[in-house]
């Protein structure tokens, strides 16, 4: 039976050399996973760079059925190839060419060349061959879209040194995104997890220990440059209640009040220089149509109090000069979770639904441009203060709605009321579902970050594979 091939050829913003150490560093396959795949390492035997290198991984046959792969990778080149194979896996047949093609001191070439054949033979070829294609063309674009824009984020600090870096959330949504940036990037990540556990394969990161509702160690600290902190409880999770309300709040003022502290005692030659800390958007509360920049004050209620407490809470550092910046993250999107992962399957079914009156303006940011916006305050030195981390152009959930239901080529004509809501979701409904908030990334764009994502069409398209 004959094989079929698949080629695609990118430009990429580095050295042939700088792209190949890319795919070479830790968490770089993962990095390169679409979002609407759901692909999970499972284990790796080997070190990348020499024969036998092999990764075992679960990936999606057809909807939710899943199949293990086993791939072996080999023939390492450096600076211009390297090559898998398929042990075992869902196709026939497949065997990937990795090649880097020079092109300039500080441009190159990626492409991959596949030559794969479907199971099942004839019947394979007539059913599953046009999918498969169309598959392999929409996964590899999204890939190589991704490492020219990581490789383009990284290669602006091309000349600095290489930081470890501490995260708190690193399981969370945006940190299982965030750390295969950063390790892919040439960063060393320090993992501060609460409970036990780690990875089931070597990740390239160090596990630490750590409770969050305790005063930290300072010395679990030394040796790292800078801390990012991301952690803090579910906000969609639960219905909500005086208790759940007081667990949103604690979760994130005594954590970064702990962490604070925990920089503020370290001496001062060894203290890390810079804390990234997790802030929202909802610091302004319920503001209908006013333009909303980092200058902006808060707003009055539960999420606005939040807000200022949890910044508050990062003080500590700042007043003993460890430069903190305070994000003010907006609505993520990410098919892997988030408030998009929790509409999909409703938008799927054909019942998607403007929410309240749907002028509400909604400040969305793509997973991709969020983790961007860390590194850009991680690395720019001018930054501290608030960040409005969300796209500089936001929607009402109105047009979020219709151009979710259009991306997806779904009917989204349902409404539900105020009183709907409510009854479904209790206090967050107004608090978070009905809350206007039209922010624009003032001090992202004045200190020369590029969204790869602004408009919101584009974005969706990319995230679930319809670009």
């Amino acid at each position: 039976m004959q094989n079929s091939t698949f080629t695609l050829r990118s430009p990429m913003p580095v050295s042939a050399e700088e792209l190949y150490a890319w795919h070479s560093r830790p968490l770089a396959f993962q990095r390169l996973q679409p979002p609407w795949e759901r692909i999970e390492m499972k284990a790796s035997q080997g070190a990348f760079g020499t024969d036998g290198f092999r990764m075992e991984f679960r990936t999606p046959i057809l909807g939710p059925i899943k199949s293990t792969w086993l791939a072996e990778a080999y023939d390492f080149q450096p600076g211009k190839q390297f090559q898998d194979r398929q042990l075992k896996g869902p196709f026939a047949f497949w065997h990937h060419t990795h090649k880097f093609v020079a092109d300039g001191p500080n441009s190159s070439f990626l492409e991959e060349d596949i030559e794969y054949r479907v199971p099942l033979g004839l019947l394979g070829r007539v059913f599953g061959g046009s999918l498969v294609r169309r598959k392999l063309a929409t996964m590899f674009a999204y890939r190589h879209f991704l490492t020219a824009s990581d490789l383009r984020r990284h290669n602006l600090y091309r000349d600095r040194p290489r930081l470890t870096i501490a995260i708190t959330g690193s399981r969370g949504l945006v940190g299982s995104d965030l750390i295969p940036f950063l390790t892919a990037g040439g960063h060393r990540v320090v993992r501060l997890v609460s409970g036990q556990g780690g990875p089931p394969f070597d990740d390239g990161t160090r596990w630490v220990n750590w409770n969050p509702s305790r005063p930290l160690d300072p010395a679990l600290l030394q040796g790292v440059d800078a801390v990012i902190h991301l952690a803090g409880d579910n906000v969609a999770s639960g219905r909500w209640s005086a208790e759940k309300k007081r667990s949103i709040m604690e979760s994130r003022t005594i954590p970064t009040r702990n962490l604070a502290m925990a920089l503020a005692a370290m001496p001062v030659e060894s203290r890390p220089k810079v804390l990234v800390s997790a802030s929202a958007v909802g610091f302004y509360g319920n503001r209908g149509d006013e333009v909303l920049t980092e200058d902006s004050p808060a707003g009055s209620g539960f999420f606005p109090d939040v807000g200022k407490q949890w910044e508050e809470a990062t003080n500590p550092a700042r007043d003993v000069g460890v430069r903190t910046t305070n994000l003010r993250i907006g609505v993520v999107l990410s098919p892997r979770g988030g408030a998009l992962g929790k509409q999909l399957p409703a938008f799927r079914a054909g019942v998607g639904a403007v929410l309240g009156s749907g002028k509400q303006w909604v400040p969305w940011i793509t997973i991709g441009d969020l983790v961007g916006a860390i590194h850009h305050c991680l690395m720019h030195e001018s930054i501290t203060g608030p960040v409005n981390a969300s796209a500089p152009e936001p929607v009402t959930n109105h047009t979020f709605t219709k151009v979710l239901g259009r991306v997806l080529h779904r009917p989204a004509f349902f409404w539900l009321p105020r009183v709907a809501l409510k009854v479904m979701f209790g206090g967050i409904a107004d608090d978070a579902l009905l809350a206007s908030m039209r922010t624009l990334p003032k001090k992202l764009l004045d200190t020369g970050f590029d969204f790869d994502h602004s408009e919101l069409t584009s974005a969706l398209k990319f995230l679930l594979g319809r670009a």
